[in-house]
């Protein structure tokens, strides 16, 4: 059997050093962690060199894929890769196996992920070690710490159950908010396709006529066919420079500045920026309940949840909020201090912490929030969509009007 080095600690912090015979990395983990010691590091003394180069060949590919570091497109894999882990773990099946399994169920690039896993966890690295060398984060700080904690208590499996259960309620806030824009967005397209159908095809097919005819074409007639002219002439350019603006407001958003300029425009917004807010509460709640449920610390919690934040100023908020817990400030009263969250945030987190109930506060306040960003944004849903719908009859019947006019006019010239 292969013979492993390791690093171990007690629980007084002294290190030791040694060798135990395993038939995987991952065994000699467990062996070490049933007689009570914390790994820190274990390698194998003679090293399996078609594994390293099975493990090295893996990553190359991952990092050949352009798309795999997009976090987003892999929330619902990670969530269901979680829920599926902690089945098979419950049942027995040793970790590297588990893997094994899932790899063979998936596909794509997602498949290289889990196939970086099990070579990193077969070299005898931990799960959570394993996802924070994934590239990109595929598995963010979030997921690192939840099965980091479960690896450490040895309740990896009912981790896994609740990182699969954030995973999949962090999809529905995201999911209310998609919803509320999806259908104002299709209007809004909608109309920008009918006006510019309107501009390149009907509007000259129509008024070209009259001009031949050396007609006097009324001011909306003109102004209507000087657009028209814009739009097919230097469409290319006006394409070329919605591109670049597009581009350059980019660029500026990733400045830090830039950033918080806009999320605080963003939360001045009527409506919107209620919306913003509200679902940026109910994150920040399922986030720290979650993780105050797993056994990491308070302001390790905040910390992770300033870091999910989308908004740059909550962010802002939310590490200032940690600085005054940190120094010496109770939860409620450092958070109402802020003035960013509403007071009935900071009053329900007194309550929590004064009753020893702080996590099913937040999974409360969590829920909470979660029924009133449906409906913020079911209003304003209900209110985008006939402003957008009135909008683009306005464009319409302007368009139509400008090449109406000039046809009534020479059918009263006629009479």
């Amino acid at each position: 059997m292969p013979i492993f080095i390791y690093e171990v600690s007690d629980a007084q912090s002294k290190v030791t050093n040694g060798t135990i015979t395993a038939a995987s990395a991952w065994e000699a983990r467990e062996l070490l962690r049933e007689q009570g010691a914390i790994v820190q590091r274990i390698v194998q003394q003679c090293g399996d060199r078609s594994n390293n180069q099975r493990m090295s060949r893996a990553s190359r590919n991952i990092r050949a894929l352009p798309f795999v570091g997009r976090r987003r497109r892999y929330q619902y894999r990670v969530a269901l890769f979680a829920r599926e882990l902690a089945t098979l773990l419950s049942v027995g099946m040793p970790l590297v196996e588990a893997l094994e399994t899932l790899a063979r169920q998936h596909h794509g690039g997602f498949r290289l992920v889990l196939l970086a896993l099990r070579d990193r966890v077969t070299n005898g690295q931990s799960l959570a070690a394993a996802m924070r060398e994934s590239p990109d984060g595929v598995f963010d700080r979030f997921c690192v710490q939840i099965v980091a904690v479960g690896e450490e208590s040895g309740t990896l499996e009912e981790s896994l159950t609740r990182l699969a259960e954030f995973r999949l309620r962090w999809q529905q806030l995201s999911g209310k908010l998609l919803a509320a824009l999806i259908y104002p967005a299709i209007v809004l397209a909608s109309a920008i396709s009918v006006s510019l159908f309107l501009m390149t095809f009907v509007v000259p097919s129509i008024i070209e006529p009259l001009i031949e005819q050396g007609r006097d074409l009324p001011l909306p007639t003109r102004i209507v066919k000087a657009i028209s002219d814009a739009v097919r002439d230097h469409g290319w350019l006006l394409a070329a420079g919605v591109v670049l603006v597009v581009t350059l407001l980019t660029a500026a958003t990733r400045m830090a500045a830039t950033r918080t300029f806009i999320d605080r425009l963003l939360l001045r917004v009527p409506l919107l920026g209620v919306l913003i807010l509200k679902s940026a509460i109910a994150r920040v709640a399922v986030v720290m309940a979650t993780m105050l449920r797993s056994g990491i610390v308070f302001t390790h919690a905040v910390d992770v949840a300033a870091d999910m934040t989308g908004n740059a100023v909550l962010r802002h908020a939310l590490m200032q909020w940690k600085t005054a817990i940190v120094a010496g400030g109770d939860v409620a009263g450092a958070l109402h201090a802020l003035g960013v969250f509403p007071p009935l945030v900071a009053q329900l987190l007194a309550v929590g912490q004064q009753s020893g109930q702080l996590e099913p506060m937040l999974e409360r306040l969590a829920d909470d929030y979660d029924r009133q960003v449906a409906l913020a944004a079911q209003h304003l849903a209900s209110i985008l969509e006939p402003l957008l719908i009135l909008a683009m009859a306005i464009i319409v019947l302007l368009i139509s009007l400008a090449t109406l006019l000039p046809i009534l006019e020479a059918g009263n010239a006629l009479e």
